[in-house]
């Protein structure tokens, strides 16, 4: 693999969520910034090789971004990757708990001594099951309680794709939709009386059991509350690229705030992008980002948003999730960002 000094190509990857990374991405903005030079961008999930693909996770590509949830970011860290985060973004999403009508959960109150549904999926780091247990102990810490006061369910997944999605001839995302099937059977077979579903994936779950919305936390009011995998979402680049080349990732990252700055002006058009994102429609990415997740997509790097990544990463090497512990503070980097306008690094 060539050295990031040579830099034959770029790598990217996000995940299939609102990022302005993705927004960047059908822009055509990449394309027009280093086209001139020669360099080449390329998508993980264009690729072919498992290795390649599993750089999502464990990110050990070199001359890679990667924006997306931070718990493959974090977990990555974890492990020793040398990768520094240059943005942060926060767009909020629908985190769901749901049952079905007739269960007699009807607040989150009720869940106490009741069974709920924790996720096992095979693959390097189980985001998945560290999503809802979060959220779990989120919604339950709300009411006075926590996961002490409920049964906690393991429901085994069946292998899949974990990054949810690949993209076709044309760069357009292909969603495989086996979200959630372990959970939803558990329920159905009585084997649980709640399940965590998120975003539009679980905005679909949710109308398609026709279940009850027992809370969404998603939006609510504080956002400590609403810290997950995807609030705040991280934009990683490996060590090496960073030092070697500091211009080619200020650039990128310039290209990424723009797109931000284009989607508050276009709103219409973001939700139609975010859409063939996540492979749904408008009116789904509404119901699960808010009508306002075009003025959601951000690049920043301010201390609110830090410190909630910090928070998260201490979440996650309390419940074991983390084979080590680390600074997240540290994991910042400002060199990028700071060649930028001022006031972004400050937002």
């Amino acid at each position: 693999m060539s050295t990031p000094h040579n830099l034959p190509n770029l790598w990217y990857t996000r995940c299939p969520v609102p990022t302005p990374l993705g927004l960047a991405v059908q822009l055509g903005y990449f394309r027009d910034e280093f086209a001139a030079e020669g360099l080449e961008l390329k998508s993980l999930q264009e690729s072919l090789d498992p290795a390649i693909k599993e750089s999502h996770f464990d990110h050990t590509l070199s001359n890679s971004f990667r924006q997306g949830g931070n718990i493959p970011a974090i977990w990555a860290r974890a492990n020793g990757r040398q990768t520094r985060v240059i943005g942060l973004n926060w767009t909020d999403e629908s985190l769901l708990v749901i049952t079905l009508p007739g269960s007699g959960i009807e607040t989150p109150k009720d869940l106490k001594d009741r069974r709920l549904a924790l996720p096992v999926n095979p693959g390097s780091i189980d985001f998945n099951r560290a999503t809802a247990l979060r959220a779990y102990d989120k919604v339950l810490e709300l009411e006075g309680l926590a996961l002490k006061d409920v049964e906690l369910v393991d429901v085994i997944a069946a292998p899949q794709n974990q990054g949810g999605s690949d993209v076709d001839a044309s760069g357009q995302r292909i969603r495989r939709r086996s979200g959630y099937q372990a959970e939803i059977r558990a329920l159905l077979n009585g084997e649980v009386d709640a399940i965590f579903v998120k975003g539009v994936y679980g905005v679909e779950v949710a109308r398609a059991l026709a279940a009850h919305i027992v809370t969404d936390i998603g939006f609510h009011p504080d956002p400590k509350v609403r810290i997950n995998n995807g609030a705040p979402r991280t934009l990683t680049v490996d060590q090496d690229l960073l030092d070697a080349r500091p211009d080619i990732v200020a650039r990128f990252l310039k290209r990424i705030v723009e797109a931000g700055e284009w989607a508050r002006k276009h709103p219409a058009e973001t939700h139609s992008f975010i859409a063939r994102e996540t492979s749904s429609f408008p009116d789904l990415v509404r119901a699960a980002y808010g009508e306002n997740v075009h003025q959601n997509l951000d690049t920043f790097l301010n201390v609110e948003s830090i410190d909630a990544l910090s928070d998260f990463k201490d979440f996650l090497f309390r419940h074991g999730f983390l084979r080590s512990d680390f600074d997240a503070r540290e994991w910042v980097s400002y060199k990028a960002i700071e060649q930028l306008e001022p006031a972004i690094a400050a937002q």
